[in-house]
């Protein structure tokens, strides 16, 4: 077993824990952890595959962003995790099964042949993992990655639309008349006569 190997196997092992321990634990702040972890070392794998752009986005994106919003959200709205695992241990079985099935079909798609990890292709220094993707991506692949595009966006916009709740009596601004008013309309000049000494104490 060589070096390379052994470190795959070695994150692969604390992928997997991770992994585990997101659905398994019962507070959600530790899940959340689990899931920076089990992010961590994906992207550490990716970097193994010669995957730099893939392993630093997950990152940024994933770990950077959207898991430290995660955090926020959980830690804000003390979510109350008891009653959501109640039927936990009932469905344990059927969750054990799927996952069987899910793990012996990604076996048999790795042991077809289709994937040839043997085979890899010793690259140059200045090779440029980004400038491929992006090469491929707005290539050959630009109309099902502009698809996907529009899929998000609209998909976007239904989460808003069905969401979205208005309340009866909140005043709303609008933009266009405020751009449209006048001075007139923010200033009024008030006239009053002048007043003396003797009638502003009353005598």
């Amino acid at each position: 077993m060589t070096f390379e190997l052994t470190i795959f196997y070695f994150f692969s092992a604390i992928l997997v824990s991770g992994a585990l321990g997101v659905v398994l634990v019962r507070n959600p702040v530790y899940a959340a952890l689990f899931l920076i972890m089990s992010f961590f070392t994906s992207s550490a794998i990716w970097l193994m595959l010669e995957a730099e752009f893939l392993g630093i986005t997950l990152v940024l994106v994933y770990v950077g962003a959207v898991m430290v919003l995660f955090l926020f959200v959980i830690m804000m709205l003390d979510i109350n995790m008891d009653p959501l695992r109640e039927g936990f241990v009932k469905m344990m079985p059927v969750a054990a099964v799927v996952a069987v099935i899910i793990a012996v079909e990604i076996i048999i798609v790795m042991t077809s042949g289709s994937f040839e990890f043997n085979n890899a292709v010793a690259h140059p220094a200045d090779y440029s993992n980004t400038k491929e993707l992006g090469a491929v991506l707005y290539t050959q692949y630009v109309y099902p990655f502009e698809i996907a595009s529009v899929i998000l966006v609209v998909a976007i916009i239904a989460a808003i639309a069905l969401t979205l709740r208005r309340r009866k009596g909140v005043k709303h601004q609008i933009p266009s008349k405020q751009i449209r008013t006048k001075r007139n309309d923010r200033v009024r000049m008030v006239k009053m006569s002048a007043t003396s000494a003797d009638n502003r104490t009353g005598e």
